[in-house]
């Protein structure tokens, strides 16, 4: 009798001990994620927003219906499930401030194009950046949404900022 609880004891010990092993390595498994990086992010967002050039400026807009320069940041943005303040104000102190040399696909820039001021009231996000050549998408009021160069006279002047939020 002594032997056979013995035995039982045995069994049940090594049985418990082998199913939580394997238990163990389900769980190992189960925690590893792919982690996506920002290059992909940026890529996904740039090409969501060049979904909507040639949509007319619309003040206050974030469809195709009609967009604002704010409203194609938030609306890009927000197709990654990122979320990002909805006007030009707030996302100019959102992120990080980078220099313009190490702006990349993905940053936002920032603008002032009243006139005799430097606060900022446009915005858009860099698509392509090569050294001395930066192009960004952005909604203009007077031809919607627009891809654009840094390069050019009016947006070279009217440059205030570039910020990275990925």
């Amino acid at each position: 009798m002594k032997q056979f609880i013995f035995i039982l004891l045995l069994i049940v010990s090594f049985s418990s001990c082998k199913s939580s092993k394997s238990k163990t390595k389900k769980e190992k498994v189960a925690v590893k994620k792919v982690e996506t990086k920002p290059l992909f992010k940026a890529n996904d967002i740039v090409d969501y927003a060049k979904k909507f050039e040639g949509v007319r400026y619309k003040y206050g807009g974030t469809t195709k219906r009609g967009m604002d320069c704010s409203g194609l940041i938030y609306t890009a943005f927000k197709s990654e499930a990122i979320a990002l303040p909805r006007t030009t104000k707030d996302l100019a102190i959102t992120g990080n401030w980078i220099d313009l040399k190490e702006v990349k696909k993905g940053d936002l820039l920032f603008f002032a194009t009243r006139k005799n001021s430097r606060k900022v009231n446009h915005v858009g996000i860099v698509t392509a950046s090569q050294l001395g050549h930066v192009e960004f998408i952005h909604a203009s009021t007077s031809k919607g949404v627009i891809t654009s160069n840094l390069a050019e006279r009016y947006w070279y002047f009217a440059f205030v900022q570039a910020r990275r939020v990925l």
